[in-house]
């Protein structure tokens, strides 16, 4: 992490991913950000986002079509992908790889990565 202040806004953001267990929206983080602090600035929020980024604390996960999301460097650095949830259109992690892919691999071509999201309702919206 840098040397900037640990600011409020700072840890209440970290405090938002910390607890999410999933990845973020700009958007999701400014809403559970204002459920602890009384007022945040959208700015504030992507700065901050992006010094957690540049000290390795968030990851963005890209999202085809839509806007980044982002999740803990911890949670990333643990292979696993993605559920999208077609009602609310939040991004959720499943745990663990179907595996056997490399079967689906043209022949003579090398699969060295994959990245998999699921669509369909989550729980809530169901």
């Amino acid at each position: 992490m840098s040397n900037k202040r640990n600011t409020k806004q700072f840890q209440a953001i970290r405090s938002v991913f910390e607890s999410a267990g999933r990845p973020l929206s700009i958007e999701e983080v400014e809403s559970e950000t204002l459920k602890i602090l009384n007022s945040i600035g959208q700015r504030t929020i992507y700065r901050i986002v992006r010094r957690m980024q540049e000290g390795d604390e968030i990851v963005t996960v890209k999202v085809p079509g839509r806007a980044d999301r982002y999740e803990l460097s911890s949670r990333a650095a643990k292979h696993h992908h993605h559920f999208h949830c077609n009602e609310c259109d939040k991004y959720f992690d499943i745990d663990g790889c179907p595996g056997g892919l490399d079967k689906l691999v043209p022949k003579g071509f090398e699969l060295t990565n994959h990245e998999l999201v699921l669509s369909g309702i989550c729980k809530s919206c169901k």
